[in-house]
């Protein structure tokens, strides 16, 4: 295949406050050190489109989830719809094994049929672990094939402190996270902005009208007492005790906050939003682009459609204090040079650098907005003909 100059550098000079602070993975709580989780095991806050830790507490300590599984549970599901692997109006028949679940239900029978999108519901907003299973087993066949694919995506997304036993965070030994992994997941998670649809819902009915209609009730009930909360997910057995996954954003900056093991759910909601509170009185971030954004483009001689649309698939900000002083920060857009075809969407093919001055403050991977395919054989003809009719 020819090669063909695929490096492009742009330069944004752009005056923002950029202050970009580095945190350690534990917090060591120092005289001057603010303590915004004392009655949690573990905690951790973080701006979503950077990742940058705000605030830590013994967040790499390997704790049980509980009903927090359901992050990753959500991203292989969100990842399946946008794929186009599953639809929201598909109606799914429930598996005597995905009825049986115990534990938080939204009460699915035997043999019934629910569409996706109200199984998506009752996962979100109810934390049902008969949806759940309803879910996963529709995508790989069987929950256990499922968990497979959620620890697969654990290592897909660098995180060494998790390992997932079922889709639901029911007690089971060997089963395990940390704040600092359920971030990240929550991270992966808030890709597709489409959730906060569902996990923003207080209250909802399935099957409505009917003998057999359920009431949803959200389990994270900062969605109606915290402004800006709109997700994404609570946790308690005996063993974890009160956790909650939630996130918020406010004057376009989101963040994310995690409390493992608190005692109470007073404690737990009290906990993350105090670390809320500090993050929107603290901080606020610059965004360089939008999801789903062009920042440059392919030019591939053989594909059917030669101009290829480059794209950042995630938010891209800058994270800075309050009231401190602006610097310069500059992106630089780096192409693959060995691309091949076909190119599927999603695929990677080069990285966005974030910069301040020389230092290096992130790595955004780029990607295509659809497949890209092999021009077919009339197509390659005509551009043949049209590049000799120009000579």
């Amino acid at each position: 295949m020819k090669k063909y100059i695929l490096i492009v550098s742009m330069i944004f000079s752009l005056s923002v406050a950029a202050a970009f602070p580095v945190y350690g993975e534990e917090n060591t709580e120092g005289e001057d050190s603010v303590n915004l989780a004392p009655d949690a095991k573990s905690a951790i806050l973080i701006e979503r489109d950077t990742g940058n830790i705000l605030y830590d507490k013994n967040a790499n300590e390997k704790l049980p989830p509980a009903s927090m599984t359901k992050l990753m549970t959500l991203v292989l599901i969100m990842e399946a719809i946008d794929q186009g692997e599953l639809k929201k109006d598909e109606m799914i028949r429930i598996s005597e094994r995905a009825a049986s679940m115990g534990g938080s239900q939204i009460f699915l029978e035997a043999g019934e049929e629910m569409s996706v999108d109200d199984l998506l519901k009752g996962v979100a907003v109810a934390s049902g672990n008969d949806a759940s299973v309803a879910l996963a087993e529709r995508i790989s066949g069987s929950e256990e094939a499922f968990v497979k694919k959620m620890n697969d995506k654990v290592k897909e997304l660098g995180l060494k402190n998790t390992k997932f036993q079922n889709t639901t965070g029911l007690p089971v030994d060997d089963h395990y996270s940390t704040s600092y992994d359920m971030a990240m997941i929550a991270k992966e998670l808030l890709k597709y902005e489409e959730i906060t649809n569902y996990t923003s819902i207080y209250e909802d009915y399935l099957r409505k009208g009917q003998d057999n209609e359920f009431w949803l009730v959200n389990t994270n009930k900062l969605v109606r007492h915290y402004p800006g909360v709109d997700g994404l997910k609570t946790g308690y057995t005996n063993e974890a005790k009160y956790c909650l996954t939630a996130t918020a954003e406010k004057n376009d900056m989101r963040v994310v906050a995690v409390v493992m093991g608190a005692d109470t759910t007073k404690e737990r909601n009290a906990t993350i939003s105090n670390m809320l509170d500090f993050a929107f009185n603290q901080y606020e971030t610059h965004q360089l682009f939008e999801k789903d954004e062009v920042v440059s483009n392919l030019e591939m001689i053989k594909a059917e459609d030669k101009n290829i649309d480059v794209i950042v698939p995630e938010s891209v900000s800058t994270l800075h204090k309050k009231g401190e002083s602006t610097e310069n920060v500059s992106t630089e857009i780096s192409l693959k040079e060995d691309l091949t075809l076909p190119i599927s969407k999603g695929e990677e093919v080069g990285t966005l650098i974030v910069k301040n001055d020389k230092e290096i403050i992130s790595k955004v991977a780029l990607t295509v907005e659809k497949d890209v395919k092999n021009a077919k054989y009339f197509t390659l003809l005509k551009r043949t003909l049209q590049e000799m009719a120009k000579y």
